[in-house]
């Protein structure tokens, strides 16, 4: 797609039945903390881009952009990890290694204005009520995955490949919000494998 933002991810070759009780309790927690896992959802999509107006405001769009491998970037790694193991892409948690579990790559151009970054609150909504229809398809397909996944440890690869799909719309999305890519984002659902966009922010390596 030539698009700034990837996303990728390795189908395991088996699921664990016990991760799925785990999912289940958090989506319950979730429900109850927030009173619809939708609410959560719809406070990332406003905080991500009041966030990175604040942080493109105080630093400027060039020192944003360059330290975004240990702000926004490390921090949209962590959201994406997360959704990839509730949508069961993976049974992995987030964790200091995120490379092991997700591939989320940006190779930001241009310098975005705080003010820019708010307008794509509402410049973003057409994607927003199509993400919103998909998920509905994708939280059917979660079902359908679990269930299997409890009888058999493992599921068709084309939900699986659905759930990517859907997630990598997702993320080109949140990229986009944070002002890391400057190009509207396209309205393409495509499931196969897709090449780095470049790494161009990379987490911070850990520490001794």
């Amino acid at each position: 797609m030539g698009y700034p933002v990837t996303f990728d991810a390795d189908r395991p070759e088996t699921h664990d039945r016990v991760q799925i009780v785990i999912r289940i309790l958090i989506v319950v927690l979730l429900s109850i903390l927030a009173g619809a896992i939708g609410w959560v959802w719809g406070l990332l999509y406003l905080a991500i881009p009041v966030l990175a107006a604040i942080l493109i405001s105080q630093k400027g769009a060039r020192t944003y952009l360059d330290e975004a491998g240990s702000n926004m970037g490390l921090w949209l790694r962590y959201v994406v990890a997360f959704d990839a193991y509730l949508l069961l892409l993976t049974d992995k948690l987030p964790t200091d290694d995120l490379k092991q579990i997700v591939r989320l790559d940006f190779a930001p151009d241009g310098e975005p204005t705080a003010g820019g970054v708010l307008v794509r609150i509402i410049t973003a909504i057409p994607h927003g009520i199509v993400l919103a229809i998909l998920g509905v398809v994708s939280l059917v397909l979660w079902v359908i995955a679990a269930v299997m996944v409890l009888v058999q440890e493992r599921y068709p690869e084309g939900i699986w490949s659905f759930q990517r799909g859907y997630l990598r719309w997702t993320a080109r999305v949140l990229g986009y919000l944070a002002g890391l890519a400057q190009a509207y984002p396209p309205f393409a659902f495509d499931t196969g494998p897709e090449t780095s966009a470049g790494a161009a922010i990379a987490p911070p390596e850990p520490t001794a």
